[in-house]
């Protein structure tokens, strides 16, 4: 069975389609990944600056933003929250996924969240991005062990 990986942040148009395309863009058709908000809209578009920030760096981002339900939950294989909040706040939701939830620096041995660069400038979402790359680098090598 395919690896399933789910990205969840708050409002599903900064972070997580970020991870998500970041994600998609380095490891090609061997997972399976979609992203989710805690406190999404459904059908909102990427912001533009992550979507500038994707476009600089070769990544094509076609995503509509989307609420964490339970089908989501039960589709993935992994689930990485961008901050410790969002991972409780997954827990208090779907206990049930326990297992499965991870934020994302947890997962490859890191501390702390992923900056929020929600209302930034796009150096700001840039950073994000730069914190992110190395983070799905060592998730796509620790998935591959």
């Amino acid at each position: 069975m395919m690896t399933q990986i789910l990205f969840v942040c708050t409002g599903n148009t900064c972070r997580s389609p970020m991870a998500e395309a970041l994600l998609r863009f380095r490891a090609g058709n061997d997972l399976q990944v979609k992203s989710a908000g805690l406190f999404a809209s459904d059908g909102h578009d990427v912001s533009t600056n992550t979507r500038l920030v994707l476009e600089e760096n070769g990544i094509k981002c076609d995503h509509k933003s989307s609420f964490l339900t339970d089908d989501k939950v039960e589709w993935a294989t992994y689930i990485f929250a961008m901050t410790n909040s969002h991972k409780q706040e997954i827990l208090f939701r779907f206990p049930k996924a326990a297992s499965k939830v991870f934020t994302l620096k947890e997962f490859v041995a890191k501390n702390g969240d992923v900056s929020d660069p929600y209302g930034g400038s796009l150096d700001i979402y840039r950073d994000t991005f730069d914190e992110m790359v190395p983070l799905i680098d060592s998730l796509l090598l620790k998935l591959t062990l």
